[in-house]
């Protein structure tokens, strides 16, 4: 009984898309850039973290449905970007005159509870 032999063909190295010594390259010329450590905010308390915010906003005099919105942008700031960057943010709100200054404080102080570094 006589085996067939099945030949496979190599793909040619060199500019081929999938050449192992090209990735490999890439990989070692890639140096990882270290960035400053930052505070922000922490996702493992997020939901106490909108417990608080909700009661200082339900006393402010900003409306509901900006209000909502407002949180939303707070959140996605301080957990992705910095709290540095969620403080600067909440105060164009207290420029434009939807919060007191006692509501700018108490959120900054928020925003420094529950935040972490990394």
């Amino acid at each position: 009984m006589k085996k067939n032999k099945v030949v496979v063909h190599r793909p040619q190295t060199g500019s081929g898309q999938y050449n192992d010594k090209g990735a490999k390259k890439n990989k070692q010329q890639r140096t990882k850039e270290s960035t400053k450590r930052q505070a922000m905010l922490n996702t493992h308390r997020i939901n106490p973290f909108k417990y608080d915010m909700n009661e200082i906003l339900e006393t402010s005099a900003m409306d509901p449905s900006k209000a909502s919105s407002f949180l939303a942008s707070v959140i996605a700031k301080a957990s992705r970007v910095s709290t540095k960057d969620a403080k600067d943010f909440v105060k164009t709100f207290l420029d434009s005159g939807d919060l007191t200054k006692d509501e700018f404080d108490r959120i900054c102080k928020l925003l420094d509870r529950y935040s972490r570094w990394r």
